[in-house]
């Protein structure tokens, strides 16, 4: 597979205001953000030319740098119609969106006060997260060698770049065993999530998914539930031990790349998507395209 580099390419980036070329969207090798993390960011969607849940992704975007004490330049409503006017300048029609705050270079030191917070909105073509082929069978997961922190331990509520560090170590064990993603326990060693996506099961016509209170409660993890309590499905969010892996006949993971993703296998455990998956995976599809509407 050839990879075309995030700093090579053409078209436009939102940043600090103003569309600046793409391979001129710089950021100093100082910056307080990439030597301590103290970064947030989102993801967002858009398809066939629709944006999905715009509110939604950039009020968590500000919650995310409220709780990293992040002073935003800009409001709310400032970066909604950034992350609009930037999908629009790149004219893709099916695209991944990806707004994000960092800390800049005048301090460089763990305090970061004297700062300077930068944002910027950048979009790509992002069709699939997974291979294709792979998610249509569902994909095989092995355990993280890593566990979500205690709330009391890291900021878990935000969607902080340090946070994921763990993920993307995560996630390169799996791949090297041959496998496209991992399974993360919480501190206190039930289920979680994947390396960046939040996990659901079924058992007996009810759907069951970790509660999130120690990683975050993913907005396509919040429309899936909404989606299948519209079917009149049972929702159960509870604490999932791992000796129950074997109880679930189905299991799907759930993000804004991931989308909804059917698993087949958990380390020794088996799943087959079955009618539960493939209605709310629908569902979720035509949702985003604007062929379904919910209350």
């Amino acid at each position: 597979m050839t990879l075309v580099p995030f700093d090579d390419r053409d078209g436009s980036i939102w940043m600090d205001g103003e569309f600046v070329a793409w391979r001129d969207a710089k950021v100093h090798v100082l910056s307080h953000g990439l030597h301590y993390g103290s970064a947030v960011f989102e993801g967002g969607r858009t398809y066939n030319g629709r944006l999905f849940k715009v509110s939604e992704h950039i009020e968590r975007l500000f919650k995310s740098a409220e709780i990293l004490d992040f002073d935003m330049p800009y409001s709310v409503a400032e970066v909604e119609t950034a992350y609009k006017e930037t999908v629009a300048r790149m004219g893709l029609e099916n695209a991944y969106i990806r707004p994000v705050a960092w800390r800049g270079p005048e301090q460089m030191s763990v305090s970061a006060i004297h700062t300077k917070v930068h944002v910027a909105v950048a979009v790509w073509e992002w069709p699939s997260y997974f291979d294709p082929e792979a998610a249509k069978r569902g994909i095989r997961l092995t355990y993280a060698p890593y566990k979500r922190p205690a709330p009391d331990m890291a900021p878990v509520h935000a969607k902080a770049a340090g946070l994921y560090l763990i993920g993307t170590l995560s996630k390169h064990y799996a791949e090297r065993a041959g496998y496209a993603d991992a399974l993360m326990m919480d501190y206190r060693g039930y289920v979680a999530e994947a390396t960046g996506a939040n996990i659901f099961f079924i058992r007996e016509g009810a759907v069951h998914t970790p509660t999130p209170d120690c990683f975050l409660n993913g907005i396509t993890r919040q429309t899936v539930v909404d989606l299948a309590r519209a079917r009149g499905f049972e929702v159960v969010e509870r604490h999932i031990k791992p000796e129950e892996l074997s109880t679930f006949n189905e299991c799907f993971i759930t993000g804004t790349a991931a989308e909804v993703t059917f698993v087949s296998e958990i380390g020794e455990h088996r799943y087959t998507p079955g009618n539960m998956s493939f209605a709310l995976q629908d569902d979720y599809n035509r949702l985003v395209r604007g062929e379904l509407q919910m209350n």
